[in-house]
């Protein structure tokens, strides 16, 4: 993978209902395989544990999140993705697996206030409001496939494919003009 200088729209910002905020690079692997057969390696190199369904785990500057039956998502700053990813290969190697550095390839956006689940919520056909820190789900933000999970209390974070960025951010930013909070029209 070449080596990435620049995030995706070096950090744009909206401010309205939320603030919507291209979150800069971010260091992410896909692990595809049985999880059980890959819990071990992986906490072995990451000190992380197979998270539950539609869960996130965290430890200091890496997360795991749970993406389907069969994939994890590996988040971590972006200096240490090759490397990370590197030593996953290396502890997966017996094992019927896949390794993907994916940091290069993504896009990452963090909605920050009380209404981020309101916002998203115009977009994507999930209840928000039942989410808590931690959960994840894979969706689509109108017509882009994304991952979203709450990353704090009134804060949700958005990833989605590199490409789409300036759409994505685009679509959000409107989702989120003032103005347009849904609890006027009720």
């Amino acid at each position: 993978m070449s080596e990435m200088r620049n995030s995706a729209l070096a950090q744009a910002e909206f401010k309205g209902l939320v603030t919507v905020r291209e979150a800069g690079l971010h260091g992410m692997i896909t692990l595809r395989g049985d999880l059980d057969a890959l819990a071990g390696p992986v906490r072995q190199v990451t000190g992380l544990d197979i998270p539950a369904t539609r869960k996130l785990v965290q430890s200091g500057d890496m997360a795991l999140g749970w993406m389907s039956p069969d994939e994890l998502l590996l988040m971590l700053p972006h200096d240490q993705a090759a490397a990370t990813s590197a030593a996953l290969q290396a502890a997966l190697a017996e094992v019927f697996a896949t390794v993907a550095n994916v940091s290069d390839a993504r896009a990452v956006f963090t909605l920050s206030g009380t209404k981020a689940a309101d916002v998203l919520a115009k977009l994507c056909p999930v209840d928000f409001r039942t989410l808590h820190p931690g959960d994840i789900r894979r969706t689509r933000a109108a017509q882009v496939a994304a991952a979203i999970w709450v990353s704090a209390a009134d804060e949700m974070t958005v990833v989605c494919f590199r490409s789409v960025a300036t759409y994505m951010f685009d679509l959000l930013s409107t989702a989120a003009r003032p103005g347009s909070d849904p609890a006027l029209y009720s």
